[in-house]
Order: structure tokens, then C-alpha cells, then sequence
């Protein structure tokens, strides 16, 4: 019997060392991925600024200590805040995310790569103001692409064949560690030092997935990938700082986080050999994430539904003067879809609703639209007819559906709805495979994607500073050129 461990400390983990590589050395990114990343930029700085129309978002944004002055303090976009880069890219991270209405990545696991962008553009800022004071050149927004692409791929292919949530564990782990990696290259990490802040990233504590399910979905979840990107910038802090890092950090017997975290989804749910309980990288990393990005073009609601609504909106002709005789709504869906955001019941709060699939759907049948305001508790309590016809709706799986949603050829997100009435008539049935934010529809996306990053900044900013803004994020070349404090003092509000 073994009375005392082995105290030899081993090389860092490989799966660490592969990310570390990565975030140090790539820079060969692809003209499809820079470009995808601008529009990605706008459409994640866009979302933030509606997110500023609720109160529920903004009550959380500021210092913690009312008053403070941080010298070269990170600008929130939006806003007048000067914030430290870790309480910047808490309150840019709650922004970006708050309306769920930007950019999502579907795999084994799922998320949104964009939520790194909190603690990109803090560090960036700030970095790039101290360097300006000293003499410096500050950093460009050809590093912020260049990060948000690296980021982007951290996150989307460690989700590719890595389910955290099968063992409960929330996607903005992902945020954290991918959020980690490029903020300590930004900060001039070196390998040592980045090797350190991804172990502690992988050791730290864990969202549980608690916050986004019945009979618990709440508002938390939209300030999840805040906290995730604050916490990566402190962690990315220590490391320069040179703290030791834990090179086990994954595999350590016992106390490791495969074992701790990872190890009941081989033995439970049979995913993988007991032997083979690690991450696995189903490619190697480059710009892939980013080149197939979805965008959220035309909904702000939950990415396994975008397809649903656009279906409803199709049939809301064909409904709108019949909603009373409707007997059953039929929706075949995806696996994903039914485990995610497929529930009956109350709905309690604007966090609930945007996270139910029969509500999505009930809400353009009805409208023939889907708004952000259309969850809010004075809209739901305006129209009964929404949860009536809830309960009329039966969802189903399609086993071609589910399959499709995996294939990494075509990464679909199908869905389909049919409505029934009293009388014994029937819609068609209809199906939508892609979204418009999926890679197969760019052509058709982006100019609407445009379109709504305007109505965006018209949120915020009066006519001639949405047209500078514009400006500046219209031409790939001069926006990569362009100093990062220069972009965000067009982003500042005046106290």
C-alpha cells in the first residue's frame, strides 16, 4: 500500500502546452477569418449598446468602489466608465451577452466565442493608453482581430468533441481559458508565464449550468461570460506577475480536473473509454472557428431556435387571423434543441423566456416578429394567447436533424413547425436547415447583419458619431491600422 505521493512535478500537460503554442505563435489567419472578425466586432459592440436600454444590465456596470479613478482606466463601450481591465471586461463581457443576440458556436458543446471580446478590448485599451503616456506605440485593432480570431478558435474547438455540459459544467469555462491565453499574449507573455495562467484557469472554480435551465433560468446567465473574462484577466495578471503554475493541472490522479470534473462523463454517459477521459482537439488550430461563425442576424434568441422563429414568422401569415382555432402546433426539432431550451411551465423572468423554445415560437406566430422587448415581463403579462398557445405545441426530434447538427460539413441547425386547427386544415410544414447567420448564408447575411449594427448605434450615439463609427469599421485595412484607444474614444461617451 502507497503511504506517501510521489512528489516529482511533471511537465506541464499537453493539451496545455498545445494552447499555449498556439496563442504564442499563430499568425497566419485567413482573409475570410480577418473579415469575419470585423463584422463580428460590429455586431458584438452593436448588441452591447441595445443591452444599455435595460436597466437590469446596467445596474451591474461601474466600479466596485463608487467614485474610483483608474489612470489609463479601460472605456466601456456606450458608456462614460474608465474602469481597471478587470472590471472593464466584466461589465463589456455582461454587455455583449446581456440580449443573447450576437454570435454563437454550436458543437458537443456550445457558446459564444464573441463573450471573449469583454476582456480583448479592456486589456487592449488600457495597454494601449499606458503606452501612449510612456512614448509607446500603442497596440492596433489588427491585434484585436488577430485576438479575437485565436480566441474564437480556443473556445469553439475545445467544444468541438467536448461536452461540458453533459457533466453540468457551464460553456464559459471556454470563455475563461480562451479569454486567458490571449489576453496573457496581449499582456507579453512568455511561455512560462502563459502556461501558468492556463493552468490556473483549468484549476479554478467552474460555473455549474445551474443558471440557464428549469426551474432555475435566470438573468445570470447574462452575466456569466462577464465574470468568465474578468476572472481570465486577473488570472492572465497573476501569471505575469510570475506566480507558479500547476503543470497537472488536467491530469493530475485524484485531485486533476479530469478526474474532479471530467471524469463521471466516461463513466455515467459511456462517451468515452475509461482510459481516455482528456480533451480531445478533433483539428489542429488555426482560423476554422471564426471562418464558420454564426451570426445572429435576425433574432435575439437562443441560437437552437433561430431557425424556429424564422419557420414561425413564414407561417404567421397563414396563423394571424386563426390563433384561436388553432388545435396543435407540431415543431420537429434537433436533440440539442429539446435538452437546451425545450420546457413547459411558468416562465418567470425575460431570461426564462428568451431560453424556451414554445415561446420563441408562439411569439412570431402571433407577431409575425421577435424583439428583445417581446420578453419583458409587461409584453408576456400583455398577452396570455403566448402561453395558451404553449401549451398547444409538441415538440419532436428528427434523428436527420440531430445528425446534421454534428456534421462538421454541414453544421446545421434545422427546425421545423406545422400548425394544426379545430377544423381538421393544417399549415404546410415548414422547415428552415440553415440560419441566416450560418456560413452558407453570408451573402444574404451581412448586408442585414449591417443593417442592424446601425440601428444599434442609433441607440446610443447621435447621427455624426454612428457615421464615424461606421467609418472606422468599414475598411478592413485602415481599421486593422487604426490604434486601439483611438477606436474606443469613438465608442466614449461624454461624462
Amino acid at each position: 500500500m502507497q503511504t506517501a505521493d510521489v512528489n516529482e512535478r511533471p511537465d506541464y500537460d499537453p493539451e496545455l502546452q498545445a494552447l499555449a503554442d498556439y496563442a504564442l505563435n499563430y499568425r497566419t489567419p485567413s482573409e475570410e477569418a480577418l473579415t469575419t472578425a470585423r463584422y463580428c466586432l460590429m455586431d458584438t459592440l452593436g448588441c452591447g449598446l441595445l443591452a444599455l436600454r435595460f436597466p437590469a444590465c446596467t445596474k451591474h456596470l461601474g466600479p466596485l468602489v463608487e467614485g474610483t479613478v483608474v489612470p489609463h482606466g479601460a472605456r466601456v463601450p456606450g458608456t462614460s466608465l474608465r474602469l481597471d481591465p478587470a472590471k472593464a471586461a466584466w461589465d463589456i463581457g455582461a454587455m455583449v451577452r446581456w440580449l443573447d443576440y450576437n454570435d454563437t458556436w454550436l458543437a458537443a458543446e456550445w457558446g459564444h466565442p464573441s463573450d471573449n471580446l469583454g476582456a480583448i478590448l479592456a486589456v487592449a485599451d488600457h495597454l494601449s493608453q499606458k503606452r501612449v503616456a510612456v512614448g509607446a506605440e500603442p497596440l492596433v485593432m489588427g491585434d484585436v482581430l488577430q485576438a479575437m480570431i485565436m480566441a474564437h478558435e480556443i473556445q469553439g474547438v475545445l467544444a468541438l468533441d467536448n461536452s461540458f455540459n453533459r457533466v453540468g459544467l457551464d460553456h464559459v469555462l471556454l470563455v475563461k481559458v480562451a479569454s486567458t491565453a490571449v489576453v496573457a499574449r496581449l499582456m507579453g507573455a512568455d511561455r512560462e508565464q502563459l502556461l501558468s495562467a492556463l493552468s490556473h484557469a483549468w484549476v479554478d472554480g467552474q460555473s455549474l449550468r445551474t443558471y440557464r435551465h428549469a426551474p432555475n433560468a435566470g438573468s445570470r446567465k447574462s452575466w456569466a461570460a462577464g465574470d468568465a473574462t474578468s476572472r481570465a484577466v486577473r488570472l492572465a495578471d497573476i501569471a505575469m506577475r510570475g506566480e507558479m503554475g500547476i503543470p497537472s493541472a488536467l491530469t493530475a490522479p485524484q485531485w486533476g480536473f479530469y478526474d474532479v470534473m471530467f471524469s463521471h462523463v466516461n463513466k455515467d454517459l459511456s462517451l468515452k473509454p475509461e482510459g481516455e477521459r482528456r480533451l480531445r482537439f478533433q483539428r489542429e488550430l488555426g482560423c476554422y472557428v471564426m471562418e464558420n461563425i454564426l451570426f445572429k442576424v435576425a433574432f435575439p434568441a437562443e441560437f437552437h431556435a433561430q431557425t424556429a422563429c424564422e419557420a414561425a414568422v413564414k407561417l404567421h401569415p397563414q396563423v394571424s387571423d386563426r390563433l384561436s382555432s388553432i388545435e396543435r402546433i407540431v415543431m420537429t426539432t434537433h436533440e440539442a434543441a429539446i435538452r437546451i431550451i425545450s420546457k413547459t411551465g411558468k416562465l418567470a423572468n425575460p431570461a426564462d423566456r428568451d431560453h424556451c423554445l414554445q415561446y420563441m415560437v408562439a411569439v412570431p406566430l402571433m407577431q409575425g416578429a421577435l424583439t428583445a422587448d417581446h420578453y419583458e415581463d409587461d409584453f408576456h403579462a400583455a398577452h396570455p394567447l403566448i402561453d395558451q398557445l404553449r401549451d398547444k405545441m409538441v415538440v419532436e426530434e428528427d434523428p436527420d436533424y440531430s445528425r446534421d447538427y454534428h456534421d462538421p460539413d454541414k453544421r446545421s441547425i434545422a427546425n421545423a413547425v406545422q400548425v394544426f386547427f379545430d377544423d381538421g386544415t393544417s399549415t404546410d410544414k415548414v422547415s428552415v436547415e440553415y440560419p441566416l447567420g450560418h456560413r452558407r448564408r453570408r451573402d444574404e447575411g451581412l448586408p442585414l447583419l449591417l443593417d442592424k449594427f446601425q440601428r444599434h448605434l442609433a441607440t446610443r450615439f447621435p447621427a455624426h458619431r454612428c457615421e464615424a463609427i461606421m467609418h472606422a469599421c468599414s475598411d478592413q485595412t485602415s481599421l486593422a491600422e487604426m490604434p486601439v484607444n483611438r477606436f474606443m474614444t469613438l465608442w466614449e461617451m461624454t461624462p
